[in-house]
């Protein structure tokens, strides 16, 4: 019998439905299954009562983000629809914010580095740009830097650099601890992205590009799939209680679920899968009656609180800063990270209990927190990012180099790149290994097809 499709995609996060579309658009039958009721995955954004709340993903950068930004422009998406973030990211050291964290100014201003600290880091930044061709967010194993860690490399440095650097920069964004997790990763990212001068959000939320290319494709969400067999030639999906066959099937989603949904993958793959572990994320978002700030300096988009200051948090995003659409007229919006001890604490607990233990840290950065706040919303992702180790950056050569197979697999965990464009340019490369592996014509002209998101 002969398969129902050509691709089954599994997961409608940003991998999944970047690989979707470019399937879609090479004229292959494709339909995507997600588990959830919504697309986006981890850049999901939440809609309540004229908030837009982002609970994975917060921005991008103009610089890094090719991949993502073919996309934009292919749909139509310009940059009005993705504005600059204009407020600082600043760093709490001593009782006060310090402006111009990841930022050229920072060697001006401090941003809570030490004197020498500062000298450190102007030495730390020619060492990168003379080595900058060594770095390549597509290959971070082939660096000078082997198996580092972001702890061991910063040992060669200020103390400073770790605790009011490096450390809570990567405990925020990427939720890491630098004792576990490859330094060579980082710089890499740091090098691609650039300083936080241009960073950018979605003006209707983070989910903004998910929910543009999934209105394009066959998605299917409220549709688990619970197992995924290769048959040789093809593969057999059991998605609820049907099963489902491909010619293909990319399995979009982290790393130790694709080894749980596909135990039977090839020795090359599943050590890999084994080796991309992930750091659970937790967040909490305070809906505001108005927009609230720190006691000292210009409103910040992002408070980092590092671990040397903060036991609880990692940082307080002020949303209503990041841009005015995220809140009705007048009010404003905060969001709560814990840091990584904290989220390991706190991610089994029940809401109130998270909340009340992040709301009550945060009141001591942000003064008339508890009157403020009109509701609260807990956001748990027990599989945040990919750790990025260096068991994982050792096994990544081999595992890019497998065969290819009727079962293949797309993620940020695949680039060891914790951000939305690793997982696109991860799904533009699975969709090039399944056209490949099915000797797909790519000259099919681009197919305008407009299918309905449905749901279970």
């Amino acid at each position: 019998m002969s398969p129902e499709l050509d691709v089954a995609v599994v997961g409608a996060g940003m991998a999944g439905l970047a690989a979707a579309t470019e399937l879609a658009r090479a004229g292959l039958d494709v339909r995507v299954f997600e588990a959830a009721e919504q697309v986006g995955g981890r850049t999901a954004s939440v809609r309540v009562d004229g908030y837009t709340i982002d609970a994975g993903a917060e921005q991008l950068s103009p610089r890094g983000y090719r991949a993502t930004w073919e996309l934009l422009s292919r749909l139509g998406i310009g940059e009005h629809e993705v504005p600059l973030i204009s407020s600082p990211i600043a760093m709490w050291r001593g009782g006060r914010p310090h402006a111009g964290v990841a930022d050229a100014r920072g060697l001006l201003t401090g941003a809570g580095l030490s004197p020498l600290a500062r000298v450190d880091l102007a030495r730390f930044q020619l060492w990168l740009s003379r080595r900058r061709g060594e770095f390549d967010t597509d290959d971070p194993e082939r660096t000078p830097l082997g198996a580092a860690t972001v702890a061991e490399f910063a040992r060669a440095y200020h103390p400073d650099l770790h605790d009011y650097l490096l450390q809570p920069v990567v405990g925020t964004f990427f939720g890491w601890n630098t004792e576990r997790s490859a330094a060579a990763v980082m710089l890499s990212l740091l090098l691609a992205v650039g300083d936080a001068s241009g960073w950018r959000t979605y003006r209707g939320g983070m989910d903004v590009l998910a929910r543009r290319l999934a209105a394009t494709l066959d998605v299917r969400t409220g549709h688990r799939v619970h197992q995924v067999v290769s048959t040789g030639q093809a593969a057999r999906l059991l998605v609820g209680e049907e099963t489902v066959t491909a010619r293909a099937v990319l399995l979009c989603v982290p790393a130790p679920v694709a080894a749980r949904l596909h135990p039977g993958a090839p020795e090359v793959e599943a050590d890999f899968l084994r080796a991309c572990t992930f750091t659970p994320a937790l967040k909490v978002s305070c809906l505001l009656d108005r927009p609230l700030a720190p006691r000292h300096g210009p409103p910040p988009y992002l408070l980092l609180t590092p671990e040397s200051e903060d036991d609880v948090l990692s940082a307080i995003i002020f949303d209503h800063q990041k841009h005015p659409d995220r809140t009705p007229a007048g009010a404003g919006l905060l969001t709560l990270m814990p840091n990584a001890a904290t989220t390991a604490r706190l991610l089994d607990l029940p809401d109130e209990d998270v909340i009340t233990r992040l709301a009550t840290a945060a009141a001591d950065y942000v003064p008339g927190l508890a009157a403020a706040t009109r509701r609260t919303f807990a956001h748990r992702h027990p599989l945040g990012l990919p750790e990025a180790t260096p068991a994982a950056l050792g096994l990544r050569s081999r595992f890019m180099a497998r065969r290819l197979r009727p079962v293949d697999y797309a993620g940020d965990w695949v680039m060891l790149r914790p951000a939305s464009e690793g997982a696109v340019r991860s799904g533009a490369l699975a969709a090039s290994r399944v056209l490949s592996r099915l000797r797909a014509p790519l000259s099919i002209p681009i197919q305008a097809r407009s299918r309905r998101v449905e749901t279970a």
